[in-house]
């Protein structure tokens, strides 16, 4: 199984972190079966984060027809309606929109065999991008009603799963994101196993639209 997570200019460096290292754990622990890289729409370059100087390295450019997985992170930055605006999060996302990120992704959701994954606001960039109207996710609490407006079918869970698109909430739940593709893809032994090695349970229960429907909804 090979995964990308991608870089872009603002980027939120633990939407990054915590799915590569969980990734990289399941690399070594299952003698190679899962290969995670760092890329960029542009290729091999410094990527700085919206935290300060902070930043990572892509390794390698954005291939969406030749991996499983693509992770897509949200932005570190200011809540809307906060100044400067252009340090906003919606507004980091909208630059990253204006580059070849977009066409890439678009490519990436239209791959039916590509499992492609977010953690916090990359459901928004996503989003904001146009393409996943109508399916159903998750992104950091702050940020549900603006994912609402694009068209998107909100659910309040940690981790969503909507088939070829699983989205995570807040910052922390990259953790339980990637644990949950290993489970997922590779088997519950795997996940174990990276969930001792890295000292983390994963918290509350994955969405899907299956199973018994309730009175309560969790959108």
């Amino acid at each position: 199984m090979r995964a990308q997570i991608v870089l872009f200019d603002g980027f939120d460096p633990l939407d990054v972190i915590a799915p590569y290292e969980v990734l990289m754990a399941g690399g070594v622990l299952s003698g190679g079966q899962v290969a995670v890289e760092l890329v960029s729409a542009e290729g091999a370059r410094e990527v700085p984060s919206g935290l300060g100087t902070f930043s990572l390295r892509a390794t390698d450019p954005l291939q969406p027809s030749t991996v499983d997985i693509v992770v897509v992170p949200g932005a570190a930055g200011l809540l809307p309606g906060q100044e400067p605006a252009d340090a906003t999060i919606p507004a980091i996302l909208g630059r990253a929109i204006d580059t070849p990120l977009a066409a890439l992704l678009k490519e990436a959701v239209d791959r039916a065999e590509l499992t492609v994954a977010t953690v916090c606001g990359g459901s928004m960039l996503l989003a904001l991008a146009g393409l996943i109207d109508g399916r159903a996710a998750t992104t950091h609490h702050a940020g549900l009603d603006l994912l609402g407006a694009t068209g998107v079918r909100v659910v309040r869970a940690r981790v969503v799963d909507d088939g070829d698109l699983v989205t995570g909430a807040g910052v922390t739940s990259g953790l339980d994101l990637a644990l949950y593709l290993l489970e997922r893809e590779l088997g519950p032994r795997l996940a174990i196993a990276v969930e001792q090695l890295i000292a983390h349970e994963r918290r509350g229960t994955v969405w899907r639209d299956a199973g018994a429907t309730t009175s309560v909804e969790a959108a």
